[in-house]
């Protein structure tokens, strides 16, 4: 769900560019957007894929069975491009005609992703799946354009 949605929730085209990312990094990782570890601790695939792409592991992001059957390249051009679609702030990811153009397109360089909107556990929660946005620096009752949500 994309932050703009999740925090008040505005539907737009760049809303469903969010959901698109997540599918694609869905497949390419072979990985649910929440994952549950052994420990009982939630790991989201947004900051899964965040931190092997940071670290330079794109790799570890593909799931095993894919890596096995070759195509790197085309992969690694997937995880780019979804991690371009779950960018935080709506107005830096793509439109989904410029995402037809960037499979499309090879020779295209692709700019580099910003941070994505990582989820976190809710604190206290009885169901530790319940995804909430992670706090930012805005203040209180601002909208991510610097207008007031009452306005």
């Amino acid at each position: 769900m994309a932050p703009e949605y999740a925090k008040f929730g505005t539907i737009s085209v760049k809303a469903d560019v969010f959901s698109f990312g997540v599918l694609l990094l869905e497949i390419i990782s072979g990985r649910k957007n929440a994952t549950v570890k052994s420990s009982g601790h939630v790991e989201h695939l947004l900051s899964y894929a965040w931190k092997h792409w940071t670290e330079g592991r794109v790799l570890k992001i593909i799931d095993q069975v894919l890596r096995d059957r070759g195509g790197l390249d085309e992969m690694k051009l997937c995880i780019h491009i979804g991690l371009l679609c779950v960018q935080e702030r709506a107005q830096d990811r793509p439109t989904m005609a410029a995402v037809n153009l960037m499979f499309n397109s090879f020779s295209q360089s692709l700019p580099p992703p910003s941070e994505p909107a990582f989820l976190m556990e809710v604190s206290g929660s009885t169901n530790p799946m319940v995804p909430v946005i992670k706090k930012h620096s805005r203040p209180h009752g601002s909208h991510p354009n610097g207008r007031s949500i009452n306005s």
